[in-house]
């Protein structure tokens, strides 16, 4: 009963980062979108192209090209993807569409430039604490692994390719490529650097907390004990 116990609360745990971190990671890139002016993430580039041409929403496409990375990854590695990859696909799409909705667009340069840094900062502390527990990769990484475990090249080159590809594309459909769009392919994965470890670093910190706390409370009182 104890195991169970333990278990459903590091389960909770683990899911509760996840959902938070992309909520984060939905209003970091919704941030920079609100000074697309500077350039946006080359996959926002691509979403962001994709609905200048044919509509509906910046969320709607990511989705969409979540959906389709979704199915041909499942398809070539012959297995269903895990439950957390899905839903990144969905909530990615919907906080994205959802702040859009909420958040003003700056006005002045200065406020301009400290939404679109602050707004980088908050995508790496997303990305930090829904990949922490590690309950599955969002669609674009797992493409990025599937294409580095067939072709034995670094990830850092296929994530640099991918993401250059997706600007190019992103761009040629009236995507807002700009100063912005290199400051986040060139910084990023830096602060991801520093993020990724503080959020697991805190949830294991919390994990064994609570293992703590309850070994604390269940722990059979002595018989001489009289405090």
């Amino acid at each position: 009963m104890r195991l169970n116990s333990r278990k459903k609360r590091e389960v909770m745990l683990r899911w509760s980062f996840f959902c938070i971190g992309l909520v984060i990671l939905g209003l970091g890139i919704s941030m920079t979108m609100q000074v697309k002016e500077f350039g946006i993430g080359p996959w926002d580039v691509f979403h962001y192209g994709l609905f200048l041409k044919f509509g509906l929403t910046v969320g709607s496409w990511a989705i969409i090209a979540g959906l389709v990375i979704v199915l041909v990854s499942a398809f070539i590695q012959k297995r269903i993807p895990q439950s957390g990859t899905i839903l990144n696909m969905v909530f990615i799409g919907v906080f994205i569409d959802f702040f859009n909705w909420i958040l003003p667009e700056p006005e002045t340069f200065v406020m301009q430039s400290f939404i679109f840094i602050s707004g980088t900062f908050v995508i790496a502390l997303g990305i930090g604490i829904y990949v922490a527990p590690d309950i599955g990769a969002g669609p674009r990484d797992s493409l990025m692994l599937l294409i580095t475990d067939a072709t034995g090249w670094k990830v850092s080159t296929v994530r640099n390719g991918i993401e250059i590809l997706v600007a190019v594309l992103g761009f040629s459909l009236g995507g807002p490529v700009g100063i912005g769009t290199v400051f986040i392919a060139l910084f990023l994965g830096t602060l991801v650097g520093y993020t990724l470890p503080l959020a697991k670093n805190s949830l294991q910190f919390l994990i064994m907390k609570g293992e703590m706390y309850e070994n604390i409370y269940q722990r059979p009182l002595r018989a001489d004990h009289h405090d």
